[in-house]
């Protein structure tokens, strides 16, 4: 990416009234080793919707390996990162996010976790061993989902549902529809001295998914907003997770677990490196509270299928509230 003229800056967002950014201390941190992680879980889940874990058990190593191929990728010239072609919907994407007009400081690499789906056009631009990046990004992907599961059968256990793997089995099943995205901002310290403001390397939104996981490296810009409305920044941490509550998860837990809004500011000096690991259900999957936790309550949703929501979701801007087409309305 190179710096653009002003006139060109004005489809980017910016935060207006720039401050120092300060740290939240309170991001809830989940040992997953710890027997009490469970509880931990749904307080986190209740709260924040987000949450860090330790302990996780994904091997350094993947989580290395991956990341040294994706910097790999991006510093290809652009022409070649192109070959991978528009996101539609896997591909290479730069600066456009979606269909519907949002835009951010970010380029991108969105792939489906289903190994024999990679098609030859990602084969092609990843140097004179595409296998390395296709087995580095295997490695990942598996030991995540699996992590990903063990997180969600604790949760069902901390909620005390009978059936343990009632989320879980959602990610396991060979139709289930998750991606995983590998995201790129370049510092812009030109552009932000430009125009004295935080420029938006991805806009706020929330997951539709289940449940999300993501990694980056030891470089600042997540932010999640709290139940109040206000920002907080997200200290980085290289060697561990940071997961996120999506839509369906707050719907099958009837609103009890919060969908978190989230967004990514540049690093005016640094560049960050994110991977995500988006747990999906099969197409054809409802969507609705589980019957054990609207017991004596109301149901807030309507059931859906995934299909469904997905397509709302992705013809949808990034920061409309997406579920509200999906709630049921109380009568006057």
């Amino acid at each position: 990416m190179v710096l653009m003229s002003k006139p060109a800056l004005e489809q980017f967002s910016f935060i207006r009234n720039r401050k120092p950014t300060t740290v939240f201390s309170g991001i809830p941190l989940i040992d997953l080793s710890k027997p009490d992680s469970k509880h931990l879980l749904v307080e986190a889940c209740e709260e924040f919707g987000f949450f860090k874990v330790i302990n996780h058990g994904v091997p350094m190593e993947f989580i290395s390996k991956l990341e040294s191929e994706a910097v790999n990728f991006f510093s290809l010239p652009l022409s070649e990162k192109e070959k991978v072609g528009p996101p539609s919907p896997f591909g290479y994407g730069n600066k456009s996010i979606g269909q519907n007009g949002d835009v951010g400081w970010v380029e991108y690499l969105l792939l489906t976790t289903n190994q024999e789906s990679i098609s030859q056009r990602f084969s092609s631009v990843f140097g004179d061993n595409p296998e390395k990046f296709r087995c580095a990004l295997n490695d990942y992907v598996s030991a995540v989902k699996k992590m990903a599961c063990e997180i969600l059968e604790m949760m069902a256990d901390g909620l005390k549902l009978q059936q343990r793997n009632v989320f879980s089995k959602l990610l396991m099943d060979e139709q289930s529809d998750s991606v995983f995205r590998l995201n790129h901002y370049p510092p812009c310290p030109e552009i932000e001295a430009l125009t004295d403001q935080n420029m938006i390397g991805f806009g706020e939104h929330t997951d539709p998914q289940i449940i999300s996981v993501l990694r980056s490296n030891n470089t600042s810009g997540l932010q999640i907003s709290l139940s109040d409305g206000s920002w907080i920044s997200v200290p980085p941490d290289q060697n561990s997770f940071f997961v996120n509550v999506g839509d369906s998860l707050q719907v099958m837990t009837n609103g009890r677990f919060k969908s978190v809004r989230h967004r990514v500011l540049t690093n005016s000096m640094k560049a960050r490196v994110s991977m995500i690991y988006f747990g999906g259900p099969p197409l054809c999957e409802k969507i609705a509270p589980l019957p054990s936790l609207i017991k004596g309550k109301e149901s807030l949703y309507k059931e859906f299928t995934w299909f469904e929501y997905k397509r709302s979701a992705y013809s949808s801007r990034l920061a409309d509230n997406r579920l509200v087409l999906f709630e049921r309305i109380a009568a006057s």
